[in-house]
């Protein structure tokens, strides 16, 4: 346990808090790297990963160290209730900002507009992973590497690129931005090179994305409903590009 709790200070400062079972599941499962990972019941643990993770279960093995449960709540913020914790590395910038000029692409890039929802920013990257798509990014101050937002995300930020950009930074791309004055999106084909653009949660998309937005949509709503939750509305445009063409090829299961 004492080497473990060592390991963990070292990494502490630089590192990305996998929080909970599924953040490190997940992470595990699409490459990250792992320094250092406890739980408060190893048993339990793996007879999760047995039960959910089979194939991850053997690295799980080789990196868990039981720790006691005092141990374990003085280094996360908010114990989950797995009792697991894990540090991860984070991935490079530049490979992330490479990754997100690469073109011709094959999925749309999401764009969060200065959001504010630590929860729903997390919500939007588990969704992205499991659209495919090609990356979220984030405008404004909200970090998307937070540790609510990761632990929001479940680990999936391993998944897919994610990174802060300011809005004349945006990758490539036709920009499709989300809003209530827009046209019908039932009637737009978005392409595979898209860039999907979302407004605060508050106070929608900011002048200068606007400014920047090759085309105006909005998602079909009820008269008198007000919004969307900032997670439902990328899910519900995510659903509309991926039910058409290549990418509904690339979702759906293989023949047995």
């Amino acid at each position: 346990m004492t080497d473990a709790l060592a390991r963990w200070r070292a990494h502490a400062e630089d590192a990305v808090l996998l929080d909970g079972f599924h953040a490190l599941k997940h992470a595990l499962r699409f490459g990250a790297e792992v320094p250092v990972a406890v739980t408060t019941d190893r048993e339990a643990a793996l007879a999760l990963a047995g039960e959910l993770a089979g194939d991850v279960r053997d690295t799980l093995a080789a990196l868990l160290t039981e720790v006691s449960a005092p141990a374990y709540a003085a280094l996360v913020p908010r114990p989950h209730p797995t009792g697991v914790a894990a540090l991860a590395v984070r991935p490079s910038r530049a490979d992330g900002l490479r990754s997100l000029a690469r073109t011709p692409r094959t999925a749309p890039v999401v764009v969060l507009d200065n959001p504010r929802n630590l929860g729903n920013a997390g919500a939007v990257i588990r969704l992205a992973a499991g659209f495919g798509a090609a990356g979220v990014v984030t405008t404004g101050t909200l970090d998307p590497w937070h540790p609510a937002v990761v632990r929001g995300g479940a680990g999936l930020h391993f998944a897919t690129t994610v990174e802060h950009l300011d809005v004349g930074e945006l990758p490539a791309g036709p920009l499709f931005a989300l809003d209530p004055e827009g046209e019908d999106i039932r009637g737009t084909r978005l392409p595979d090179d898209a860039v999907l653009a979302f407004g605060s949660e508050r106070t929608g998309l900011s002048a200068e994305l606007r400014a920047r937005a090759d085309h105006l949509l909005r998602l079909p709503m009820r008269p008198q409903v007000s919004s969307y939750n900032l997670a439902t509305s990328v899910a519900m445009t995510l659903y509309h590009w991926s039910a058409a063409g290549a990418a509904a090829d690339a979702l759906r299961p293989a023949a047995p």
